[in-house]
């Protein structure tokens, strides 16, 4: 792997590590425009409080799988938890939400609709046959701000019906709209709606050539509904330095390499304070420490020290900080964002008020390789030949598996579909599992016959028992099945945990085990 896309921390404490050229690859193969790249202490930052903060999320068990960090419009900092890496892209969950934000303000800048419009006049033929008082006073403004007066989040219901437009538009407004916020996905998704039906583009195609290509953005994919609309609340990948520019061109005011790429008022309009979250102090945290109480603007959210954001599930972040001329991105899978924000406060942006430096000294680097299946890695000498097991009848489909060792991986295969898990190292390879990779939202799914890229490792944590870890590394989340073999009686037991899941210790997989008997 050349220096150029390795994971590393630009410090002039650090020497060989610069990079060789300034572009990159997309996950195309193409090459593409870098931003440019600095020195954490050339750019008036201490670079040891950036590796306190990397020292600190590890030490409070979360998992990070990018981090970018920049100052001055440079590159200061960056790191990849293999196996991801610069080249894939990621999952966004809600962050999502703040590039459909930036269409509408697009689409509003050509004079194709204003903030004020009625969200039912671009839907004529999808609105219920009673039109309520507070469903006719509905504006885009609403669905921008969380506040389109739902009596409760309708995302769920859209997402199980064909016609999601038509469903929002049908579900209760109980409150008048513009006049209390309530997170709403769904919302998001009546923007990515209207701009489609303005320009006869989703979401995703309408952004390419305003956004995407003049930041040098490539590979981008959005997730869509049933009817071709893209997702808009959630359902984006892009890679971690698409997010960094995007949250750059934020901080220049939509200013991109002296072109006004977005404009200036829709940038300050979008990200300033437009509506207060309900909720107030709370027992072990004042609302003045809370990031989701310091107010809402169109698809961004507010935060601590002045700075504004987009954020997805999981923690994936674009942090803009205009004080501190900076901008954070993370994409993480951890459940406690508002403490992953905190650590953000309490290490980095001290970072930019003591720029001390390491004095010339080296800083050693964190361990940026996520943790392994624990475990032996040697296979017992009882598996060395290839098995096969015939399944019990099961929902997901499968009718054998079979398992094929050698000293430096295990490949296992569920019918015709194979994972290649190495011992004490991630093989990285496609698969089209069912129910894979985990997801909170399961509208926009793309088929179950599309392949998803995984990263596989597999260890020995018991005599008979095998457990394989699968990182989906273009999502937050994994899998980790165990393979409980009962030699005596020729069979095999596979139990799946997803990692959300995971998350919460009552919570079951909703795959059931699978049983089977060696076949032969």
């Amino acid at each position: 792997m050349s220096l150029s896309r390795r994971s590393f921390l630009h410090h002039a404490g650090l020497p060989a590590l610069t990079l060789v050229s300034d572009t990159r690859l997309s996950g195309a193969g193409e090459p593409v425009s870098a931003l440019p790249r600095g020195t954490a202490e050339a750019e008036g930052v201490d670079p040891r409080r950036i590796l306190d903060f990397l020292e600190a999320a590890g030490e409070n068990g979360f998992e990070l799988h990018s981090f970018m960090m920049l100052r001055h419009g440079r590159v200061i900092a960056e790191l990849w938890w293999e196996p991801y890496g610069p080249e894939w892209v990621h999952s966004m969950y809600s962050m999502s939400k703040s590039f459909t934000s930036t269409a509408v303000g697009l689409a509003v800048s050509e004079g194709r609709l204003t903030v004020e419009d009625r969200v039912i006049s671009f839907f004529p033929e999808d609105v219920p046959w009673q039109v309520t008082e507070n469903l006719a006073a509905m504006r885009v403004r609403d669905l921008l701000t969380m506040s389109a007066g739902n009596e409760k989040e309708p995302t769920q219901a859209c997402v199980r019906s064909e016609n999601w437009v038509r469903t929002f538009l049908a579900q209760r407004i109980a409150q008048r709209p513009g006049t209390q916020f309530l997170y709403n996905s769904a919302a998001t998704y009546m923007c990515s709606a209207i701009v489609q039906r303005l320009t006869g583009q989703t979401v995703l195609e309408y952004l390419k050539p305003r956004l995407f290509e003049p930041l040098g953005i490539r590979n981008v994919r959005w997730e869509t509904c049933p009817r071709g609309i893209n997702t808009g609340g959630w359902g984006l990948s892009i890679q971690t330095e698409g997010l960094a520019k995007f949250g750059e061109l934020l901080l220049r005011k939509g200013r991109w390499n002296g072109t006004q790429i977005l404009p200036e008022a829709w940038v300050d309009e979008a990200t300033r304070f437009q509506i207060q979250q309900p909720g107030g102090d709370k027992p072990d945290r004042p609302k003045a420490e809370n990031d989701w109480l310091q107010g809402y603007g169109y698809q961004f959210w507010r935060c601590r020290h002045g700075g504004f954001r987009g954020d997805g599930a999981f923690g994936q972040f674009t942090i803009v900080l205009p004080a501190q001329d900076a901008v954070i991105v993370m994409t993480s899978e951890n459940k406690n964002m508002q403490g992953q924000l905190d650590l953000v406060w309490r290490y980095l942006v001290p970072a930019f008020s003591d720029p001390r430096g390491s004095g010339g000294q080296p800083v050693a680097l964190p361990q940026t390789r996520l943790p392994l299946p624990p475990g032996r890695t040697e296979t017992p000498p009882a598996f060395a030949a290839q098995r096969t097991y015939r399944l019990e009848p099961n929902d997901l489909g499968i009718d054998t598996v079979s398992f094929s060792f050698t000293p430096e991986r295990c490949l296992f295969t569920a019918d015709a579909r194979s994972v290649a898990c190495g011992f004490g190292s991630w093989l990285r390879g496609e698969v089209a599992f069912p129910g894979a990779p985990p997801r909170l939202i399961q509208g926009g799914r793309p088929p179950e016959t599309e392949k998803t890229k995984v990263s596989a490792a597999a260890a020995w944590t018991g005599e008979q028992i095998l457990t394989m870890s699968w990182r989906y590394h273009e999502t937050p989340h994994r899998d980790t099945v165990t393979c409980e073999f009962d030699e005596s009686g020729g069979t095999v037991t596979l139990t799946f945990l997803n990692s959300i899941t995971a998350m919460n210790p009552s919570a079951k997989d909703s795959r059931a085990p699978l049983r089977g008997r060696m076949a032969g």
